[in-house]
C-alpha cells in the first residue's frame, strides 16, 4: 500500500527487479512464463523473509534500511551529516520548504529518515498555537463515519453507528434528497452531525452540500 517515495532502499531494489522479470516474458515469446514465474516467486519469498528478520531484529534492520540521521540539531546544521548522505543545502531546503518552513532559522531539529523524507520539529516559539497551549479542551474529535458513498449506503457503517436506512432517507428526505443514488458522500461525525453533497442535476451548475443534526 505504501508509494514508491515510502519504500526502504532494498524494498525499492526488489519492486524493480520484479517488474524487469516480468516484462522478459512478455517481450520474448519463446520464453516460458514458468521461467519468468520462479525468480519473481524467489525474489518475492525474499523480500518477505528479510521483510520478517529485519522485524524482529533490531540490528539487521539498521544494517538494511538505515537509521535516522539528524541533519539539523539546535538550530544548527550538522556538515557532517550531510558528507555521510551525500545531501546537499538544496535538497533540506526543498524539503523543508514542503513541510512549509521556508526559513531555516524557524528549524529546532531536522531528521533524515531512511526512506529520505525529512521530519522537522520547529522551534518553541514558531509552532502553532494549540488549544493545550491556550488551556482549553476542544472536547473529542473523532473520525467521521460515512454513511453514503458514491451512491451507495455503507451498512456496515450504519450498523455501527446503531441507526437504520430509513433514519439516513428521512434526514436527507428534509433537505428535499429523495434519491440516494444521487449522493456522492454522506457522513456522521462524533457530534451526530450528518453531512452530504449531492451530484448535480442533469444540466446543471453544480452540486448541493450541507449538514445538519449535532448536539
Amino acid at each position: 500500500k505504501r508509494q514508491i517515495g515510502q519504500l526502504q532502499p532494498f524494498e525499492l531494489v526488489v519492486t524493480i527487479l520484479i517488474a524487469d522479470l516480468v516484462a522478459i516474458p512478455m517481450q520474448d515469446r519463446g520464453f516460458a512464463l514458468i521461467n519468468g514465474v520462479i525468480p519473481v516467486l524467489t525474489l518475492m519469498i525474499a523480500q518477505i523473509s528479510i521483510s520478517y528478520l529485519a522485524l524482529k531484529s533490531k540490528k539487521l534492520r539498521s544494517i538494511i534500511c538505515g537509521k535516522p540521521t539528524i541533519m539539523v540539531e539546535n538550530g544548527k546544521i550538522k556538515w557532517e551529516s550531510f558528507r555521510e548522505n551525500l545531501y546537499n543545502l538544496d535538497d533540506l531546503q526543498e524539503q523543508l520548504r514542503t513541510k512549509g518552513f521556508f526559513d531555516l532559522r524557524d528549524v529546532e531539529f531536522a531528521l533524515l529518515e531512511t526512506n529520505g523524507s525529512l521530519s522537522v520539529l520547529p522551534k518553541a516559539d514558531r509552532r502553532p498555537l494549540t488549544p493545550a497551549d491556550m488551556k482549553i479542551d476542544p472536547g473529542y474529535e473523532g473520525l467521521s463515519l460515512p454513511l453514503i458513498l458514491d451512491g451507495e449506503i455503507q451498512e456496515e457503517n450504519l450498523a455501527k453507528a446503531a441507526l437504520a436506512k430509513e433514519w439516513l432517507a428521512g434526514e436527507l428526505a428534509k433537505f428535499g434528497i429523495t434519491d440516494l443514488s444521487r449522493v456522492i458522500i454522506a457522513s456522521l461525525d462524533t457530534k451526530g452531525r450528518l453531512l452530504y453533497q449531492v451530484k448535480p442535476e442533469p444540466g446543471g451548475n453544480g452540486g448541493c452540500a450541507g449538514g445538519a443534526g449535532g448536539s
